[in-house]
Protein backbone atom coordinates (compact mmCIF):
# COMPACT_ATOMS: atom_id res chain seq x y z
CA UNK A 1 0.00 0.00 0.00
CA UNK A 2 1.35 3.48 -0.86
CA UNK A 3 2.07 5.72 1.91
CA UNK A 4 1.24 9.75 1.51
CA UNK A 5 2.69 11.85 3.31
CA UNK A 6 1.45 15.18 4.25
CA UNK A 7 3.64 18.17 5.39
CA UNK A 8 1.70 20.39 7.86
CA UNK A 9 3.41 23.29 8.64
CA UNK A 10 2.70 24.69 11.73
CA UNK A 11 3.01 28.67 11.41
CA UNK A 12 3.34 31.24 13.84
CA UNK A 13 4.03 29.10 16.98
CA UNK A 14 3.08 31.88 18.94
CA UNK A 15 -0.73 31.82 17.63
CA UNK A 16 -3.08 28.48 17.29
CA UNK A 17 -1.35 26.63 14.84
CA UNK A 18 0.36 24.25 16.63
CA UNK A 19 -2.53 23.38 18.88
CA UNK A 20 -4.62 23.11 15.74
CA UNK A 21 -1.69 20.46 14.36
CA UNK A 22 -1.37 18.51 17.34
CA UNK A 23 -5.30 18.06 17.61
CA UNK A 24 -5.46 17.22 13.41
CA UNK A 25 -3.17 14.12 14.08
CA UNK A 26 -5.84 12.59 16.96
CA UNK A 27 -8.59 13.62 14.56
CA UNK A 28 -6.93 11.30 12.17
CA UNK A 29 -5.58 8.42 14.19
CA UNK A 30 -7.71 5.80 13.20
CA UNK A 31 -6.77 6.52 9.35
CA UNK A 32 -2.76 6.90 10.24
CA UNK A 33 -3.50 3.25 12.02
CA UNK A 34 -4.84 2.11 8.70
CA UNK A 35 -1.09 2.64 6.62
CA UNK A 36 -1.67 4.82 3.70
CA UNK A 37 -1.32 8.11 5.06
CA UNK A 38 1.92 10.09 7.38
CA UNK A 39 1.27 13.28 8.79
CA UNK A 40 4.88 14.99 9.26
CA UNK A 41 4.47 18.78 11.22
CA UNK A 42 6.85 20.90 10.29
CA UNK A 43 8.20 23.31 13.03
CA UNK A 44 9.80 23.92 16.25
CA UNK A 45 9.60 20.76 18.42
CA UNK A 46 9.69 22.31 21.61
CA UNK A 47 6.85 24.42 20.95
CA UNK A 48 5.22 21.26 19.42
CA UNK A 49 5.86 19.07 22.62
CA UNK A 50 4.74 21.53 25.28
CA UNK A 51 2.02 22.34 23.03
CA UNK A 52 0.96 18.61 23.04
CA UNK A 53 1.73 18.28 26.83
CA UNK A 54 -0.47 21.38 27.58
CA UNK A 55 -2.99 19.57 25.76
CA UNK A 56 -2.41 16.27 27.42
CA UNK A 57 -1.70 14.29 24.71
CA UNK A 58 1.53 13.08 23.05
CA UNK A 59 3.69 14.59 20.71
CA UNK A 60 5.38 12.42 18.16
CA UNK A 61 8.86 11.85 17.35
CA UNK A 62 10.79 14.06 15.57
CA UNK A 63 12.84 12.77 12.54
CA UNK A 64 15.62 14.33 9.78
CA UNK A 65 15.18 14.75 6.36
CA UNK A 66 16.76 11.34 5.53
CA UNK A 67 14.43 9.51 7.65
CA UNK A 68 11.09 10.82 6.40
CA UNK A 69 10.03 7.57 4.25
CA UNK A 70 10.86 5.44 6.78
CA UNK A 71 8.98 8.01 8.97
CA UNK A 72 6.49 6.60 11.89
CA UNK A 73 2.78 7.60 10.62
CA UNK A 74 3.14 10.83 12.46
CA UNK A 75 6.50 12.68 12.81
CA UNK A 76 7.99 16.53 13.48
CA UNK A 77 10.37 17.30 10.89
CA UNK A 78 12.04 19.72 13.05
CA UNK A 79 12.84 23.73 12.26
CA UNK A 80 15.93 25.62 13.78
CA UNK A 81 15.27 24.70 17.79
CA UNK A 82 14.03 28.57 19.02
CA UNK A 83 16.95 30.02 21.68
CA UNK A 84 13.90 30.69 23.82
CA UNK A 85 10.25 29.78 23.57
CA UNK A 86 8.07 32.50 21.95
CA UNK A 87 5.33 34.65 23.54
CA UNK A 88 2.07 32.92 23.16
CA UNK A 89 -0.24 35.30 21.58
CA UNK A 90 2.36 37.78 20.68
CA UNK A 91 4.16 38.96 17.31
CA UNK A 92 7.65 38.47 17.45
CA UNK A 93 10.45 38.41 14.39
CA UNK A 94 11.27 34.87 15.88
CA UNK A 95 7.63 33.86 15.02
CA UNK A 96 7.76 34.74 11.77
CA UNK A 97 11.14 33.26 10.88
CA UNK A 98 9.48 29.71 12.16
CA UNK A 99 6.47 30.06 9.97
CA UNK A 100 8.96 31.29 7.06
CA UNK A 101 11.33 28.18 7.63
CA UNK A 102 8.72 25.59 8.16
CA UNK A 103 7.29 26.72 4.83
CA UNK A 104 10.92 26.29 3.04
CA UNK A 105 11.44 22.67 4.41
CA UNK A 106 8.08 21.90 3.24
CA UNK A 107 8.28 22.97 -0.28
CA UNK A 108 12.00 21.61 -0.43
CA UNK A 109 10.47 18.43 0.21
CA UNK A 110 7.35 18.43 -1.95
CA UNK A 111 9.61 19.81 -4.68
CA UNK A 112 12.46 16.59 -3.74
CA UNK A 113 9.10 14.01 -4.03
CA UNK A 114 9.77 13.39 -0.10
CA UNK A 115 5.98 14.60 0.71
CA UNK A 116 3.22 14.15 -1.56
CA UNK A 117 1.55 17.96 -0.44
CA UNK A 118 1.31 20.47 2.00
CA UNK A 119 -0.92 21.38 3.91
CA UNK A 120 -0.25 25.33 5.82
CA UNK A 121 -1.65 26.30 9.29
CA UNK A 122 -1.63 30.40 9.80
CA UNK A 123 0.79 31.93 9.74
CA UNK A 124 1.58 36.24 10.70
CA UNK A 125 2.10 38.30 8.09
CA UNK A 126 3.28 41.13 10.78
CA UNK A 127 5.59 38.58 11.88
CA UNK A 128 6.86 37.41 8.42
CA UNK A 129 7.77 41.50 7.45
CA UNK A 130 9.60 41.57 11.29
CA UNK A 131 11.68 39.07 10.09
CA UNK A 132 13.15 40.37 6.83
CA UNK A 133 10.56 38.27 4.49
CA UNK A 134 8.09 40.70 2.34
CA UNK A 135 5.62 38.51 1.12
CA UNK A 136 1.49 39.32 1.82
CA UNK A 137 1.43 36.25 2.76
CA UNK A 138 1.57 32.18 1.77
CA UNK A 139 0.52 32.62 -1.85
CA UNK A 140 3.23 34.97 -2.37
CA UNK A 141 5.73 32.98 -0.59
CA UNK A 142 4.86 30.02 -1.92
CA UNK A 143 5.21 31.43 -5.74
CA UNK A 144 8.61 32.32 -4.78
CA UNK A 145 9.92 29.49 -3.35
CA UNK A 146 8.69 27.31 -6.37
CA UNK A 147 9.67 30.02 -9.02
CA UNK A 148 6.00 30.28 -10.17
CA UNK A 149 4.61 34.39 -11.15
CA UNK A 150 1.00 33.69 -11.67
CA UNK A 151 -0.62 31.27 -9.09
CA UNK A 152 -4.03 31.83 -8.04
CA UNK A 153 -5.69 31.36 -4.56
CA UNK A 154 -9.08 29.12 -4.05
CA UNK A 155 -10.97 29.43 -1.54
CA UNK A 156 -13.68 26.26 -0.35
CA UNK A 157 -16.33 25.50 2.04
CA UNK A 158 -17.70 21.72 0.70
CA UNK A 159 -19.05 22.22 -3.00
CA UNK A 160 -18.56 26.46 -2.72
CA UNK A 161 -15.45 26.97 -4.30
CA UNK A 162 -14.02 30.57 -5.15
CA UNK A 163 -10.82 31.58 -7.02
CA UNK A 164 -9.49 34.88 -6.93
CA UNK A 165 -8.03 37.27 -9.93
CA UNK A 166 -6.56 39.37 -7.41
CA UNK A 167 -6.10 39.20 -3.90
CA UNK A 168 -3.41 41.30 -1.44
CA UNK A 169 -3.66 44.32 -3.45
CA UNK A 170 -5.53 48.22 -2.75
CA UNK A 171 -8.54 47.66 -4.46
CA UNK A 172 -7.62 50.70 -6.54
CA UNK A 173 -5.15 48.41 -8.38
CA UNK A 174 -7.79 45.77 -9.07
CA UNK A 175 -8.48 46.91 -12.72
CA UNK A 176 -4.82 47.16 -13.68
CA UNK A 177 -4.46 43.70 -12.89
CA UNK A 178 -7.78 41.99 -14.06
CA UNK A 179 -6.28 41.55 -17.56
CA UNK A 180 -8.00 39.54 -20.08
CA UNK A 181 -4.58 37.18 -19.70
CA UNK A 182 -5.06 36.85 -16.08
CA UNK A 183 -8.55 35.85 -16.17
CA UNK A 184 -7.98 33.29 -18.40
CA UNK A 185 -4.99 32.03 -16.25
CA UNK A 186 -7.63 32.17 -13.55
CA UNK A 187 -10.30 30.70 -15.25
CA UNK A 188 -7.94 27.56 -16.60
CA UNK A 189 -6.83 26.76 -13.40
CA UNK A 190 -9.66 26.92 -11.95
CA UNK A 191 -11.22 24.51 -14.97
CA UNK A 192 -8.41 22.00 -14.18
CA UNK A 193 -8.57 21.59 -10.38
CA UNK A 194 -12.29 21.02 -10.94
CA UNK A 195 -11.78 18.24 -13.49
CA UNK A 196 -8.81 16.90 -11.34
CA UNK A 197 -11.57 17.05 -8.46
CA UNK A 198 -14.16 14.45 -10.34
CA UNK A 199 -16.66 17.38 -12.45
CA UNK A 200 -16.32 16.42 -15.74
CA UNK A 201 -17.63 19.52 -17.33
CA UNK A 202 -16.93 22.26 -15.16
CA UNK A 203 -19.83 25.37 -14.77
CA UNK A 204 -17.74 28.67 -13.83
CA UNK A 205 -19.18 32.27 -13.71
CA UNK A 206 -16.84 35.00 -13.58
CA UNK A 207 -17.79 38.01 -11.00
CA UNK A 208 -18.46 41.27 -11.84
CA UNK A 209 -15.75 43.57 -11.24
CA UNK A 210 -18.29 46.83 -10.99
CA UNK A 211 -22.07 47.10 -9.70
CA UNK A 212 -24.81 45.60 -12.04
CA UNK A 213 -22.12 43.99 -14.21
CA UNK A 214 -21.83 47.73 -15.90
CA UNK A 215 -25.18 48.47 -15.60
CA UNK A 216 -24.20 49.33 -19.69
CA UNK A 217 -21.16 51.85 -19.35
CA UNK A 218 -23.28 53.38 -16.69
CA UNK A 219 -20.96 52.36 -13.38
CA UNK A 220 -17.66 51.43 -15.59
CA UNK A 221 -16.79 49.31 -18.65
CA UNK A 222 -13.91 46.84 -17.45
CA UNK A 223 -16.98 44.34 -17.17
CA UNK A 224 -17.95 44.95 -20.90
CA UNK A 225 -15.01 45.51 -21.99
CA UNK A 226 -12.88 43.25 -21.14
CA UNK A 227 -14.45 40.16 -19.60
CA UNK A 228 -17.77 39.56 -21.66
CA UNK A 229 -15.42 39.47 -24.74
CA UNK A 230 -13.20 36.65 -22.69
CA UNK A 231 -16.43 34.79 -21.93
CA UNK A 232 -17.69 34.80 -25.41
CA UNK A 233 -14.01 32.94 -26.52
CA UNK A 234 -14.10 30.30 -23.60
CA UNK A 235 -17.78 29.56 -24.98
CA UNK A 236 -16.89 29.09 -28.24
CA UNK A 237 -14.25 27.31 -27.52
CA UNK A 238 -16.66 24.55 -25.24
CA UNK A 239 -16.41 25.61 -21.89
CA UNK A 240 -19.18 25.98 -19.72
CA UNK A 241 -18.25 29.60 -18.56
CA UNK A 242 -20.67 32.49 -17.70
CA UNK A 243 -20.07 36.45 -17.19
CA UNK A 244 -19.94 38.67 -15.80
CA UNK A 245 -22.52 38.08 -13.47
CA UNK A 246 -23.18 40.77 -11.04
CA UNK A 247 -21.21 40.04 -7.54
CA UNK A 248 -24.51 40.52 -5.79
CA UNK A 249 -26.01 37.82 -7.25
CA UNK A 250 -23.10 35.37 -7.98
CA UNK A 251 -22.63 33.26 -5.13
CA UNK A 252 -26.24 32.77 -4.40
CA UNK A 253 -26.43 31.25 -7.50
CA UNK A 254 -23.11 29.29 -6.62
CA UNK A 255 -24.68 28.32 -3.41
CA UNK A 256 -27.78 26.96 -5.15
CA UNK A 257 -26.00 24.67 -7.56
CA UNK A 258 -26.10 26.45 -10.59
CA UNK A 259 -22.29 26.99 -10.32
CA UNK A 260 -19.07 24.85 -9.56
CA UNK A 261 -16.60 27.42 -9.05
CA UNK A 262 -17.13 31.45 -9.22
CA UNK A 263 -13.99 33.20 -10.57
CA UNK A 264 -13.86 36.79 -8.12
CA UNK A 265 -11.91 40.09 -8.74
CA UNK A 266 -10.98 40.95 -5.56
CA UNK A 267 -10.11 40.01 -2.24
CA UNK A 268 -13.15 40.84 -0.11
CA UNK A 269 -15.43 39.98 -3.21
CA UNK A 270 -14.38 36.07 -2.63
CA UNK A 271 -13.68 35.82 0.63
CA UNK A 272 -16.97 37.47 2.74
CA UNK A 273 -18.89 34.82 1.28
CA UNK A 274 -17.00 31.71 1.81
CA UNK A 275 -15.98 32.34 4.92
CA UNK A 276 -19.81 33.71 5.85
CA UNK A 277 -20.62 29.85 4.94
CA UNK A 278 -17.97 28.21 6.69
CA UNK A 279 -17.54 30.36 10.10
CA UNK A 280 -19.86 29.70 12.83
CA UNK A 281 -20.35 32.13 16.09
CA UNK A 282 -22.87 31.35 18.94
CA UNK A 283 -24.83 35.06 18.68
CA UNK A 284 -24.99 34.78 22.61
CA UNK A 285 -21.31 34.91 23.08
CA UNK A 286 -19.98 36.09 20.34
CA UNK A 287 -17.40 33.34 20.52
CA UNK A 288 -16.32 30.95 17.20
CA UNK A 289 -18.59 27.67 17.26
CA UNK A 290 -16.75 26.80 13.58
CA UNK A 291 -14.03 27.81 11.75
CA UNK A 292 -14.20 25.49 7.94
CA UNK A 293 -12.91 26.23 4.78
CA UNK A 294 -9.82 25.62 3.03
CA UNK A 295 -7.60 28.00 1.02
CA UNK A 296 -5.89 26.20 -2.12
CA UNK A 297 -3.07 27.45 -4.19
CA UNK A 298 -3.62 26.98 -7.69
CA UNK A 299 -0.81 26.89 -10.30
CA UNK A 300 1.86 25.88 -8.20
CA UNK A 301 4.19 22.46 -9.08
CA UNK A 302 3.40 21.69 -5.79
CA UNK A 303 -0.49 20.82 -3.86
CA UNK A 304 -0.60 22.78 -1.37
CA UNK A 305 -4.21 23.71 1.11
CA UNK A 306 -4.63 25.76 4.02
CA UNK A 307 -6.69 26.72 6.61
CA UNK A 308 -9.12 29.62 5.61
CA UNK A 309 -8.53 31.58 8.88
CA UNK A 310 -5.53 33.08 10.84
CA UNK A 311 -3.05 33.11 13.61
CA UNK A 312 -6.08 33.27 16.57
CA UNK A 313 -3.44 35.41 18.94
CA UNK A 314 -6.19 35.97 21.10
CA UNK A 315 -6.77 32.25 21.91
CA UNK A 316 -3.23 30.81 21.51
CA UNK A 317 -2.60 28.74 24.42
CA UNK A 318 -6.11 28.64 25.43
CA UNK A 319 -7.23 25.01 23.93
CA UNK A 320 -10.14 26.62 22.26
CA UNK A 321 -8.54 26.32 19.00
CA UNK A 322 -10.81 23.84 16.64
CA UNK A 323 -8.75 21.71 14.24
CA UNK A 324 -11.98 21.78 11.46
CA UNK A 325 -11.11 24.01 9.00
CA UNK A 326 -7.26 22.24 8.78
CA UNK A 327 -8.79 19.16 8.50
CA UNK A 328 -10.83 20.00 5.91
CA UNK A 329 -7.19 21.11 4.35
CA UNK A 330 -5.56 17.42 4.53
CA UNK A 331 -8.91 16.27 2.96
CA UNK A 332 -8.34 18.46 0.00
CA UNK A 333 -5.26 17.62 -0.15
CA UNK A 334 -6.11 13.77 -0.59
CA UNK A 335 -8.42 14.26 -2.97
CA UNK A 336 -6.12 16.42 -4.84
CA UNK A 337 -2.97 14.17 -4.38
CA UNK A 338 -5.08 11.23 -6.04
CA UNK A 339 -3.20 9.75 -9.13
CA UNK A 340 -5.38 11.58 -11.63
CA UNK A 341 -5.42 14.40 -9.73
CA UNK A 342 -1.53 14.83 -8.90
CA UNK A 343 -1.31 15.15 -13.04
CA UNK A 344 -4.14 18.01 -13.23
CA UNK A 345 -4.20 20.16 -10.64
CA UNK A 346 -0.27 21.65 -10.89
CA UNK A 347 0.66 23.86 -13.45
Amino acid sequence: MERRTIAITVGDPAGIGPEISIKALAAFADRLAEGDLRLLLVGDVGTLQETARRLGMAAPPAITVDEIAKAPPAAILPTTPLARPVEIGQVSAEGGQQAYEAVRIAVEQALAGTVTAIVTAPLSKEALHLAGHDYAGHTELLADLTGVRDSVMMLAHENFRVTHVSTHCALEEVPKKATPQRIGRVVDLTHRTLKSLGIAEPRIAIAALNPHAGEGGIFGRHDIDVTAPLVEAYRARGFRLDGPVPGDTVFVKLRAGQYDAVVAMYHDQGHIPVKLLGFGVDTATGEWTALSGVNVTLGLPVIRTSVDHGTAFDIAGTGKAQASSLLEAIDYALDLARPAAMRDAVA
